[in-house]
């Protein structure tokens, strides 16, 4: 007798289901959001500082930065004046730098060197003709803000960390886009059943949508400063024949102050070597020069309006007998004005002339980025669009703890991380992406690969820290 059997199942290799990469994009949001939240905390407070700084600092420090006119005077003294009062207020002292105030009631700056090395912003009123004081720009409210926001005041390494927190915020983006459109209709569903903590989830969830696009737009713009992959590809471009920065070798001349981070050549950018290529470096002539007829810096600041600048102007005076004034006008709004003039000290003719037609393409584009990342180039569109992203930023980095804190397990010795593990047989793509990523950003790849191998070799082989981790097979 025969027995009948039973056909067997043809195997189905499992598909790879919509929530099985929710979850695992969830589980890498969650963790990533360990390196970014607090660095991008910090980073939007202090951005929103220095966005703010032309409002606050004059607010905080108005005894020194604002100076009316006294009634009946029309004319403040000129520039040449208020640098001989500032010399005599400090003769043993090299005076580098002059800024002019952005309106009529502003003080004039003047950067001041002084024997130990130190540098003070020295102020002058210009209507009056007396110094007010002087301010250390590194101990401002927003001196300390542009430090965080460089490298959180800790050189090197406070540098790496803002890089790899920003490589992974890119990691944040991209999940939080894919949970944001693969989780809607359960995000719904929990409005409708009116779930505990769904409408935080969900305002989370909008705002993040809209923020994510910034966030991507400030990490592309901000990137070109980090120490490693900005250095690296600075190199390159140098190696190139090109580069990210504008190579105005006159720019030599000016001493390194804060006096005015609106400087068409960033504070992050001050160690550039400028020097690099073959132009020659601009100097006066002293030779055969008429010592009754020697330029000062109205002289400069005059050529330089002949020649198309415009007021605020910033001016760099001459370093030796050789030296020129090198008169930066004002570029603010609009990176794409950014020019110098420089010009001899004892004849007042221009010796030559940079600006932003004369940048690489690259130095073009990472010019116009700065504009953007630091909300100036558009004007108010861009102030208020950096305004508003930094807000926004400050709303992930509290809501995200926040929704994770209302869930957590209580007592469990659990994180309450989300449980999933990539499926990486069945989305070979993603793999490429990330070995992407890890190539072209390194501190990605790096930390990544540490990442991998601390949740292989240590997390799946010590049960407790399995469990605290949410770890699933």
């Amino acid at each position: 007798m025969t027995t009948l059997q039973r056909p067997r199942t043809p195997s189905v290799r499992p598909r790879v289901t919509p929530s099985g990469l929710f979850r695992a994009f969830w589980r890498w949001h969650f963790y990533a959001s360990f390196v970014v939240v607090p660095i991008f905390a910090v980073l939007a407070v202090t951005g929103l500082i220095y966005l703010l700084r032309f409002q606050l600092e004059p607010l905080m420090h108005g005894d020194l930065m604002k100076a009316e006119a006294p009634a009946g005077q029309q004319l403040p003294y000129v520039l040449s004046d208020q640098l001989d009062i500032a010399q005599a207020a400090y003769p043993d002292d090299e005076i580098g730098l002059i800024r002019e105030g952005r309106g009529p009631d502003d003080t004039t700056a003047f950067a001041v060197t002084k024997d130990d090395g130190t540098t003070v912003d020295v102020f002058v009123d210009p209507w009056r003709g007396e110094v007010l004081g002087e301010l250390d720009p590194d101990t401002t409210l927003s001196g300390y803000a542009v430090r965080l926001h460089a490298d959180l005041m800790g050189g090197v390494l406070g540098d790496r960390l803002i890089e790899v927190a920003v490589c992974w915020a890119i990691v944040m983006s991209l999940t939080g886009y894919y949970l944001f459109f693969a989780g809607r209709k359960a995000r719904l569903r929990r409005r409708t059943k009116k779930a505990p903590g769904a409408k935080l989830r969900s305002r989370h969830a909008l705002v993040g949508s809209v923020a994510g696009v910034g966030l991507l737009m400030m990490v592309v713009t901000g990137l070109p400063w980090t120490g490693f992959w900005g250095a690296k590809v600075q190199e390159i471009a140098t190696s190139q024949g090109t580069s990210m920065w504008s190579l105005d070798h006159g720019a030599e001349s000016q001493p390194g102050s804060r006096l005015d981070e609106s400087l068409p050549h960033s504070h992050a950018v001050r160690e550039v070597p400028w020097a690099q290529g073959a132009t020659e470096v601009p100097s006066s002539d002293p030779d055969g020069a008429d010592l009754d007829s020697v330029a000062n810096v109205d002289t400069a600041v005059v050529v330089a309006e002949r020649e198309g600048l415009t007021h605020p102007m910033t001016i760099a005076l001459p370093s030796g007998n050789d030296g020129v004034f090198s008169v930066i006008g004002d570029a603010f709004h609009d990176p794409s004005r950014e020019r110098t003039v420089h010009v001899d000290q004892y004849s007042g003719e221009v010796r030559s002339q940079y600006g932003f037609d004369d940048y690489p393409l690259a130095a073009k584009a990472v010019a116009q980025g700065i504009g953007l990342h630091e909300g100036r180039s558009l004007g108010l569109v861009s102030f208020w669009f950096a305004f508003a992203f930094c807000v926004a930023v400050l709303f992930m980095c509290v809501s995200g703890p926040l929704m994770w804190w209302r869930r957590r397990p209580a007592r469990s010795g659990s994180m309450g991380a989300p449980r999933g593990k990539m499926p990486v047989r069945a989305t070979w793509w993603l793999v490429a992406a990330l070995a992407a990523l890890g190539i072209f950003l390194p501190l990605f790849g790096v930390t990544l690969l540490a990442v991998l191998a601390f949740d292989q070799l240590v997390l799946r082989r010590v049960p407790r820290l399995r469990a605290a981790f949410d770890t699933v097979d």
